[in-house]
This record gives C-alpha cells, structure tokens and sequence, in this order.
C-alpha cells in the first residue's frame, strides 16, 4: 500500500502553452508499477481553459465544483457542473475548462501510452470558447 498525503506534492500553474487564464494544477497520482494512469486534480479561474488536444488511451474528468465547459472538435461545447463525468475517447481532439463568469474544478484522469499521455495542440478562440 501507498499513501500520498494531502499537501505533500506542491500545486504548480498550468503553463501557458497549455492554458489560457489562471490555471492550478494539483498531482493526485501517477502510474504505479505496471498501471498507466494518472490523475490530477485541476482547478480553472472564469474564463480559463485548456488548449485543444488529444489523448492517446483518452480521458476522463469529473468535475468537482464550479460551472465548466467542454468541447469536441466539430461540436457545440457542453455545459459540466459537479458530479458530472465526461469521457474523451482516445484519439479525440477537444478541450475543457470555466465558464466565463465561474471557476471549476475537476479530476483529471488519463492513461500514458508508450510514456506519453497528452498530445497538446493550438489555443481555443474565443469563438470556440462562446465569449
């Protein structure tokens, strides 16, 4: 058995190739012996957001306050608020982070394929976001 107490991995900032706004990132777990996932717990300011991307096994969020929004590539995007669980299956580009006026925070958990879990891609407009 492993414990990883609260507060013993520092939060860092989303980078800013990443995200657009204020974004807290908080590890919760990375893959242990032969597992592959890791989770983190993710935290968006109003307005903030991720950059379009892809997972290669997927993703899955579950939102655990605030008001967000999701989106996939060629959809309208999605309003989540908790309790909410959102799946991305592998391969599909989208994004996801706060609605304009409320900060959300979800669990973020993915899978690495070959070491990599995340392929990131270019900035949302603010088209693609709804402002």
């Amino acid at each position: 058995m492993k414990i990883i107490r609260n507060g013993d991995q520092p939060s860092v900032a989303g980078p800013s190739d990443w995200f657009k706004g204020r974004v807290r990132i908080d590890p919760l777990f990375q893959p242990q012996g032969d597992t592959r996932a890791a989770g983190a717990s993710v935290t968006f300011e109003p307005g903030a957001r991720t950059a379009w991307h892809t997972h290669p096994l997927g993703q899955t969020l579950i939102v655990i306050s605030g008001v967000g929004r999701v989106q996939c590539e060629g959809e309208a995007f999605q309003e989540i608020r908790p309790g909410d669980v959102v799946w991305f299956p592998p391969g599909v580009k989208h994004w996801h982070g706060a609605s304009p006026t409320v900060a959300m925070t979800h669990i973020a958990i993915q899978e690495a394929l070959d070491g990599k879990v995340v392929d990131w891609l270019e900035q949302v407009t603010d088209e693609h976001y709804g402002d």
